[in-house]
């Protein structure tokens, strides 16, 4: 099949009958639009996400290349390799036969407890929509279309479909809105997902103020607005305000609808046809990327590819402390690798950031490569918020590693049922929303049964855990262990579709096999369909764990670290404590991890943390550690990208893209994150994260920009120029454009980067406003001893403005302006000061 034409829009528009037209305007399934051979017109793929592109399929997908975590990504501060970063996702896209890339995620982390926080770039909206547009530029070059994502206020998970996010227009502006107008400015995107949620009383998907009258007369936005998953809510209201197609489908809201809506007058024909129009450009802008209609799912897992990822997950580590010089590791010296995340690939979050990888490194793994000897190796404590799913160590029973999972449409009641499907799988964390049989009919329940063989290495109690959307029992060689059908729970699991988890023990003989057996009954069989927002297939998650004391687990960590040279500590979240459909609730470390690096600290004071999360953690323990990296979730060379970092193969040069607090109660949004009776008041305002803890003179346990590196590196003669300036302005475009420039010093260590950071402040604000804001940054490579010259421009308008609600439009006061420079919020020096003659205002991009 050859890759498809453009079209002739207009005529193509005029050919079309009213029942396409409202066909193109919703999707036909999960992944797929609508349609219309007779005229040429594709049925176009979309794909999830943020940092990678998953496919077609939840359910036993194809392999894909995991990139780091958004916040990972903001953390390298680096445009040029975001894009290029940007490329490899357009290449993914294309070998699994996708048009249209869902990502990347550009909301705001206003609390630390979001459970998508990871996913997005920064606290900072010039950072994040600088970014994105770097991101977005690389997909677009290979004509895979890109799709910013959630617009807007979409920063919690709570209620978040009926949330109403209550925000000042400056706010909105200054913050929320911002990063979408700096990447719509700067990359052009060709597609925009709207959020879940309200703001200020309308939901954003129906809301023909943020859609039509900021998104496209305001900023000139000529792409696809899609609505994010189950993100419509209406018929005509959504229309209306400009929503040009509602995914997934079958559409519950247009369809028929449409027909009688148009009927009756709530809309226009000429309305459908502008929703149409943007659904008919899309599929022009999908020509560029030469993907033919439902293409072949296939892999680009290239030695290319690799070492993409190997760089990128080395770039976005950020070194925090490295007091008395303990990094980087000797590569000779005996070495414990201790804790929780140590054996696991912590790779990504939860939820539709989820993918399968090619593959994934653990810490372990990564470090053990770089040793002279093996490392010794003790877990210390458990880290899991639900049991660890099964697959790694058990085996179908066809041999292969992994379980095997049968399908049937009657229940095991009957005998002798007919098997419709058998597949083996690598992990028993299942997503049925868009598993197909021919033989399952429409919104009709049908069973699996799950085996796996399992035989344990230590004789122990062990802990089965079952969280299922639908219904299922756990036995273990026929004994039942856990049941999640008779009675359940509510719970956060497959998108606050499924249940609580529910678990089981049993005792384990060490080199007996077990025979693991689930069965399965799809979602609609869920005793629990109030909460269902998925497709009936529903889901099924079974892990397990040995059971161990925590005086027993620390003790063997201490144990393993007294006796070793050097120690590294692997701790932190994982995709159960942040993901899509929850927040978190608190700042903390799972379980006794905090017992279990005190007790480490104490017994090997050579020891390097690493942590891994998406968002800060509190850490109790921060004035007792020498070394810590903070390695976010790395993508699917996590491992080898912390050990790159570890042993000086790569030079540490990422930056925190967000602040770290001391505590959750130091967080802007301590008081007012979560729905309340179905409304959010971000009683912060424009002040989230630095701009927050700076005017609040708040002390914080890291801030902003900062990160450390093996090498020091000073930053000398900063000096800015006004360039394009009118002597008489009359509009904020006449005020010209700031440029810094600054020499960069490599003074002592081997070849590194440091990024250089501009931020502007306002003298003498008639209203408040922050102590400063970042309004630029330049990364530089150098060699030992080398020294460059870096620049940073930024027009003075948008420099210096601020939000008017009183004009609605932004600001550019009279006033004296300070420019400041540094390699980190917290470590600024001023380089001078700049006039505003006259006050402007203006709107737009």
């Amino acid at each position: 099949m050859a890759p498809f034409s453009k079209l002739n829009v207009e005529e193509t528009l005029e050919q079309l009958t009213t029942a396409e037209k409202t066909g193109l305007i919703s999707g036909i399934d999960f992944w797929h639009t609508f349609p219309v051979p007779r005229l040429g017109i594709p049925s176009l793929r979309f794909s999830d996400g943020p940092n990678g592109v998953r496919g077609t399929r939840f359910f036993n997908g194809i392999p894909a290349a995991c990139f780091p975590c958004g916040t990972g990504l903001g953390a390298t501060f680096d445009v040029e390799l975001l894009e290029e970063v940007g490329r490899m996702m357009g290449k993914e896209a294309k070998a699994k036969g996708a048009h249209v890339i869902l990502g990347p995620t550009i909301n705001m982390q206003r609390s630390p407890l979001g459970g998508r926080g990871f996913e997005s770039f920064s606290e900072d909206p010039v950072l994040a929509g600088f970014a994105a547009a770097a991101v977005i530029n690389g997909i677009q070059t290979t004509g895979v279309v890109a799709t910013i994502k959630h617009y807007v206020g979409n920063d919690q998970e709570h209620d978040r479909m009926a949330v109403n996010s209550i925000v000042t227009d400056r706010a909105m502006r200054e913050i929320y809105l911002k990063p979408f107008q700096l990447a719509i400015r700067d990359s052009t995107p060709k597609a925009l997902m709207t959020a879940y949620n309200k703001v200020n009383g309308t939901h954003v998907s129906e809301s023909s103020f943020y859609l039509d009258d900021v998104l496209r007369k305001e900023w000139g936005f000529e792409g696809l607005i899609m609505s994010d998953w189950y993100g419509v809510y209406s018929t005509s209201e959504s229309v209306n305000a400009g929503l040009d197609i509602d995914m997934p489908g079958a559409t519950s809201f247009r369809g028929p609808l449409i027909g009688r809506a148009i009927g009756a007058r709530k809309i226009k024909p000429s309305t459908l046809d502008a929703r149409v129009r943007k659904v008919l450009e899309l599929v022009n802008a999908c020509t560029e990327s030469g993907v033919e209609e439902n293409a072949h799912e296939g892999t680009n897992d290239t030695p290319e590819t690799t070492a993409l990822l190997r760089k990128v997950a080395a770039e976005s580590v950020v070194l925090l402390k490295n007091d008395s010089g303990i990094l980087p590791l000797s590569k000779t010296k005996t070495t414990a690798v201790i804790g929780p995340n140590a054996k696991v690939a912590t790779f990504c979050g939860g939820g539709s950031a989820s993918l399968l990888p090619y593959n994934a490194v653990t810490p372990f793994e990564g470090i053990a490569a770089k040793l002279a000897t093996p490392p010794t190796y003790a877990e210390g404590c458990t880290a899991f918020k639900t049991t660890p799913v099964i697959g790694a160590y058990t085996t179908s029973p066809s041999g292969k590693p992994g379980l095997q999972m049968k399908f049937y449409i009657e229940p095991e009641t009957v005998t002798d049922r007919e098997e419709i499907d058998c597949m083996d799988l690598q992990n028993a964390n299942i997503m049925l929303m868009d598993y197909a049989n021919e033989k399952i009919l429409p919104n009709s329940p049908y069973y699996a049964v799950i085996t796996a063989h399992f035989v344990p290495e230590v004789s122990s109690e062990y802990e089965f855990g079952v969280s299922v959307f639908g219904t299922a029992k756990l036995y273990i060689d026929d004994k039942l262990v856990v049941d999640n059908a008779t009675n359940q729970r509510a719970g956060d699991s497959f998108f606050g579709s499924g249940s609580a988890e529910e678990r089981g023990s049993v005792f384990l003989n060490a080199g007996q096999e077990y025979v693991i057996k689930v069965t399965f009954g799809s979602g609609i069989t869920s005793k629990l369909m109030e909460n269902a927002t998925l497709l009936l297939g529903g889901g099924l998650r079974v892990g397990i764990v040995q059971k161990y004391s925590i005086e027993d687990g620390i003790a063997s960590a201490v144990a393993a670290a007294k006796a070793a040279d050097q120690v590294v500590l692997s701790i932190g979240l994982n995709n159960d404590w942040e993901s899509e459909g929850y927040d978190r609730y608190n700042m903390d470390l799972p379980g006794a991890t905090n017992q279990l690096v005190e007790a480490v600290l104490a017994a090997n004071s050579n020891t390097v943390i690493i942590l891994q999360s998406g968002t800060p953690v509190e850490m109790p323990w921060i004035e007792k550690s020498k070394a810590l990296m903070h390695a976010w979730y790395g993508g699917n060379e996590t491992g080898n990208g912390i050990a790159d970092v570890l042993f000086g193969d790569f030079n540490p040069s990422g930056k925190l893209p967000l602040t770290f607090p001391i505590k959750v109660e130091d967080n802007p949004a301590f008081l007012n994150f979560r729905s309340e009776n179905g409304r959010v008041l971000y009683g912060e305002d424009v002040y989230i994260g630095y701009r927050y803890y700076e005017f609040a003179r708040k002390n914080v346990l890291f801030p902003f920009g900062y990160g450390l590196s093996y090498s020091t590196f000073s930053v000398s003669e900063p000096s800015f120029t006004i360039a394009d300036a009118a002597a008489k302005p009359t509009s904020a475009a006449d005020l010209g454009t700031l440029t810094l420039t600054a020499t960069v010093t490599n003074t002592s260590g081997p070849a590194g980067a440091e990024v250089v950071q501009l931020y502007v402040s306002e003298s003498s604000p008639i209203v408040n406003r922050p102590v400063k804001e970042l309004k630029g940054f330049a990364r530089v490579y150098l060699e030992p001893g080398e020294s460059k010259t870096v620049t940073v421009s930024v027009s003075v308008k948008e420099a210096t403005a601020y939000w008017d609600e009183v004009e609605d439009a932004w600001i550019a006061q009279k006033d004296t302006y300070t420019v400041s420079v540094g390699v980190a919020s917290s470590t600024v020096e001023k380089v001078g000061e700049f006039e505003v003659a006259k006050t402007l205002h203006w709107k737009g991009l």
